[in-house]
């Protein structure tokens, strides 16, 4: 049998080199991947659920939690879950039934968590665990000062008076995501005609209630839980035809992730009913205007209910 020549025996060598190297990466590279990877989307509300389910989970586990917040909006997070990417995040029963399920929007709070919850089951191996508590649900949003002196206090209201001359005046000011969705602006537009002279300006939600504040806009799509309401002393208006869905947020796991750690589920279910929307609401507070990290603030809370040591 001919014996290799140099060359063919160094090409050898080689391969089996960037084969074990390649190996090695792949190893360490699983290896690194925490054992949950918990997601948010980009607003304060779900940092905050993030780091409460994170740090439950570290506090009562010996598992590794990574966080990925402010990733984006619904799809983003969604998309990353059912890849694979995440292994759970805080979602809302409306927006998993109109956004992600496409499903006309429904009042009844218990209905439209028995849909999402049977429906994502089935169709994504995803599970809803039980809710916190609270309904973040969607209003519109004007400066107190404003709307009393244009007698303004429902979305009824808004829209007759943007249907007069002087309602050309009045701007409205939306996230992006809101603007796209169909239990957002579009739907608006269909269930009260309520239609801005000029195009709703697009955003940040970290940006909008201060926007609003200092009268660069009007009306803003808020969000039931979010403290800067009070802050900027901003007022909700009535949802009188009741157009928006409940949306009451739960932790959203892949099932594939509670049949690997199964004390997952029980560990979350203990969030279950905890959080009001007054208290979101101060917890939201202290992050937007206390500039307190997330983190800290999930942690007090925890403690505070005796969900955690101090």
């Amino acid at each position: 049998m001919a014996s290799l020549s140099g060359p063919v025996k160094a090409g050898i060598l080689v391969g089996v080199i960037v084969a074990a190297m390649a190996i090695a990466v792949v190893v360490a590279l699983t290896r690194s991947r925490p054992d949950i990877v918990i997601g948010g989307k980009d607003f304060t509300e779900q940092s905050i659920l993030c780091e409460m389910m994170a740090v439950l989970i570290e506090e009562n586990t010996d598992l590794k939690v990574g966080r990925k917040l402010f990733l984006g909006g619904t799809m983003v997070c969604f998309n990353a879950l059912t890849g694979g990417d995440l292994d759970l995040y805080a979602e809302y029963t409306g927006t998993g039934l109109v956004n992600i399920l496409k499903q006309p929007a429904v009042n009844d709070p218990n209905e439209v968590y028995r849909t999402v919850r049977d429906r994502f089951e089935q169709q994504y191996g995803l599970m809803w665990m039980q809710p916190f508590g609270f309904n973040n649900t969607y209003t519109l949003t004007m400066r107190r000062a404003q709307a009393e002196e244009l007698g303004i206090k429902t979305f009824s209201d808004l829209a007759a008076h943007l249907r007069r001359p002087e309602g050309k005046a009045v701007r409205g000011g939306f996230t992006a995501e809101f603007i796209r969705r169909p239990d957002g602006y579009k739907g608006l537009v269909q269930a009260y005609d309520l239609r801005f002279a000029g195009e709703p300006k697009q955003f940040d939600p970290g940006l909008m209630y201060k926007a609003c504040a200092d009268a660069e806009v009007d009306v803003i799509c808020g969000f039931a839980t979010d403290g800067r309401i009070a802050a900027y002393n901003l007022f909700v208006l009535e949802d009188d035809k009741k157009f928006f869905p409940a949306y009451y947020a739960a932790p959203l796991v892949r099932k594939a992730t509670l049949a690997k750690f199964p004390r997952l589920q029980e560990l979350l279910n203990r969030l279950a009913g905890r959080l009001s929307n007054q208290t979101m609401q101060k917890l939201n507070l202290q992050v937007d205007k206390g500039h307190r990290r997330p983190r800290d603030v999930a942690r007090e809370f925890l403690v505070s209910a005796g969900l955690i040591p101090a």
